[in-house]
């Protein structure tokens, strides 16, 4: 049985920890609301340049002068898989769900005999995958988003995604992050940046009414072959954007679980502190009487 001691120090510790999760929770709740509002703000734009470039680029498609980051290299043989996670723990299960859903897409390629490449970004998924397929790692990013996202360093990764397919390193390129939904739910998201995915074809007699003819100068290849690369800036930047508000949110939300976990712990440590010293009372009293009626 603790002794009066022992739950004192324990209600103490208890409770200092309750002071921390309580502070992180304000200061995760405050870089909740920037971050919600930068991923809010971005998704019209990278979701209107998505729709202009498929439709641009659904004139070109199957044609030989189409840019390789549209048409791809004929093969899918060699797969590059972004892991974004966080640098940093105690959010959940935040960066479980996207390491779970990055495991089950490399064994799910490894087993249908495709070549599977890694790139890390944030350490947890760096760490937790290392073990398992630390031979696939082609290069990971630390401290991304730690004073707030910025659009080079998503270019920065951009253009190294780049550079491997230039270099012949792989055929296609997959993104792995959590889209924001509310503070409790994030959705785990898988998006195919190379090659450049072509809107699904409408079918036959679906009624969608007249469609707008463009003329475009320069011609479309030259259009895409300078908005697709920056289009995939833009798409990683969103996905950073996204997996920045969500982190926040599972860590707000955790912290207020840990903190109200807290507060019931110490209820329970004080009930049994007090039964204790009110058990350690009675027996001293008793004692006392038994003392005073031998004599």
């Amino acid at each position: 049985m603790a002794s009066l001691k022992d739950l004192r120090l324990r209600i103490n510790s208890v409770k200092s920890t309750r002071k921390i999760t309580s502070a992180m929770k304000m200061v995760a709740a405050s870089k909740l609301r920037r971050a919600q509002t930068s991923a809010e703000s971005a998704r019209p734009y990278a979701a209107r340049m998505e729709r202009m470039l498929g439709s641009l680029a659904a004139s070109l498609a199957g044609q030989t002068g189409a840019p390789r980051l549209l048409a791809g290299t004929g093969s899918d043989d060699v797969h590059l898989i972004i892991v974004t996670t966080s640098d940093r723990g105690l959010c959940g299960g935040f960066n479980g769900s996207i390491v779970r859903s990055a495991r089950h897409l490399t064994n799910d390629l490894l087993r249908q005999g495709k070549t599977v490449k890694l790139i890390l970004v944030g350490r947890k998924g760096r760490d937790q995958l290392k073990r398992e397929f630390g031979k696939l790692f082609l290069d990971s990013f630390d401290n991304i988003g730690r004073k707030g996202v910025t659009f080079a360093e998503a270019n920065t990764i951009a253009n190294r995604i780049t550079g491997l397919f230039e270099e012949g390193q792989f055929d296609v390129c997959t993104i792995i992050y959590n889209r924001f939904k509310s503070a409790i739910s994030q959705e785990v998201t898988r998006q195919q940046l190379v090659p450049f995915p072509l809107p699904p074809v409408a079918e036959e007699g679906a009624s969608g009414g007249p469609k707008a003819l463009y003329e475009y100068e320069p011609s479309e290849e030259a259009i895409l072959a300078e908005l697709l690369p920056r289009n995939l800036a833009i798409q990683v930047f969103r996905a950073l954007l996204e997996s920045n508000a969500s982190e926040q949110g599972a860590r707000m939300t955790a912290m207020d679980n840990a903190t109200r976990n807290a507060g019931d712990m110490i209820n329970n440590l004080t009930i049994r502190y007090n039964r204790t010293r009110q058990a350690q009372i009675t027996k001293e009293l008793i004692e006392i009487i038994s003392g005073a009626e031998a004599l």
